[in-house]
């Protein structure tokens, strides 16, 4: 059996419990190109190994330390565990393996680099696979697919995130014909989404080259580690409509689709989750909704109000349980884009302009309950989202505060501003 090196600083859970928390990785050198690692985490330690070898360079995590629960060899590592752990992955026959077929790093091109991680990116469950392979045809391929690594610069990549910045976003267009662009040149908001846009394909594409680093393809990450994103793309102020254009827009909508539109106006569900609800996720007693698929992949109930509650009671009563709550007129499911049209045209028949999309039917939900008083966390929970960080980015502005109320309490009339003696009328 192989002599453990020790390491005074993390071979015991005593000396661990002494090291910050971080990002912090503390190598032990096992033997030439070989190191066992030691993460803390707020959670408890992570054991690492890292081989390294003419210009080849992997890491794998070997499980948890021991930090919180006793070693068992298996659900928890102590550091004898740990190294005898990395000695065999170090001695693979896999491992060495990949050593061979990746001596040479820098030579794959970005089109390699993306299927690699797309692979990865399905056997850990992804949840946004299609719009990533999506992003990844529309805009990285295209101007990027052939690079190899050892040639992708800094430079490079500024001059292609700014290029995707300053492309127009892509109309549906037909198999052979040329790309069409949708015209913004009258939409004073359109370079902060087109930059937003490119911020996000920005993410995929790092997201991809750390990958590619880790798994020893390239040396070195800093020729997109300096690549920054477009500072305050994603600030936009999230629109949502008032109650009476909340009413226009479900009296527009036609027999079929105004349910669906009602529904989101009701739970602030997506799109996606209202088409896959059966009647049997329905509870009448406890006046909720089982969303068993959402974009996270995480099931949830969504509560729902006395409005709701009578909609689906009234919506699904002597229907089957397995059926479908939101069925087109022919029977069939809602598609995935079956929405586009109909809520267009019920925009325009009820006079509602810039048209909404069945996104904004949920920022309306979620914006009026903020405006009521409600909890961030509970609108959090309701809509699916993991914490509040997203609720509070997009409607912390909404809810009623203490400085508000102070200010319109304190601030003192100054005689500029003189009483209204025209009264508007509400627009039919």
């Amino acid at each position: 059996m192989a002599r453990t090196v020790r390491n005074a600083k993390i071979d015991t859970r005593s000396a661990r419990s002494k090291l910050p928390t971080g990002k912090t990785i503390h190598w032990t050198t096992i033997a030439p190109g070989c190191a066992l690692g030691y993460r803390k985490g707020a959670k408890g330690g992570m054991w690492i190994a890292k081989f390294v070898k003419e210009g080849f360079r992997r890491e794998v995590s070997l499980g948890p330390a021991d930090d919180v629960m006793d070693a068992d060899g298996l659900t928890a590592l102590d550091y004898v565990h740990a190294q005898t752990k990395a000695r065999e992955w170090f001695s693979s026959s896999a491992m060495e393996a990949v050593g061979e077929r990746t001596m040479t790093p820098g030579k794959a091109t970005i089109t390699v680099v993306m299927q690699d991680y797309v692979s990865e990116y399905k056997r850990k469950g992804g949840k946004s696979l299609k719009e990533l392979e999506s992003r990844i045809n529309a805009f990285i391929l295209p101007k990027l697919g052939d690079v190899t690594l050892e040639k992708l610069t800094t430079k490079r990549l500024r001059d292609w995130h700014a290029e995707v910045a300053a492309t127009p976003p892509r109309l549906r267009t037909r198999k052979g014909d040329d790309q069409k662009y949708r015209d913004t040149s009258e939409d004073h908001d359109a370079l902060r989404r087109r930059q937003a846009t490119a911020n996000r394909t920005l993410t995929a594409l790092k997201a991809a080259l750390n990958y590619a680093f880790h798994e020893g393809k390239i040396q070195s990450d800093i020729a997109w580690r300096r690549v920054k994103p477009f500072r305050e793309a994603d600030s936009a102020k999230i629109r949502y409509l008032k109650p009476d254009e909340c009413v226009r827009l479900v009296n527009a909508c036609g027999e079929s689709f105004r349910p669906l539109v009602q529904a989101a106006l009701l739970t602030g569900c997506r799109y996606g989750e209202l088409t896959a609800l059966r009647c049997s996720d329905f509870d009448e007693t406890a006046q909720t909704i089982a969303i068993r698929a959402s974009k996270g992949g995480k099931p949830r109930h969504v509560v729902l109000g006395d409005d709701g509650a009578a909609f689906f009671t009234d919506h699904i009563v002597g229907r089957a349980s397995n059926a479908l709550v939101f069925a087109r007129p022919d029977g069939t499911a809602w598609g995935k884009s079956h929405q586009f049209r109909p809520l267009a045209d019920a925009c325009e028949a009820a006079n509602i302009v810039p048209p909404a999309n069945f996104h904004i039917l949920r920022h309306t939900y979620a914006s009026h309950l903020v405006q009521a008083g409600a909890h961030l966390s509970v609108i959090a929970a309701n809509l699916g989202h993991a914490d509040t960080r997203m609720t509070e980015k997009h409607y912390a502005h909404l809810a009623p505060s203490h400085i508000a109320t102070a200010i319109r309490a304190a601030l003192p009339k100054l005689g500029i501003v003189q009483p209204r003696t025209v009264v508007a009328l509400k627009r039919a």
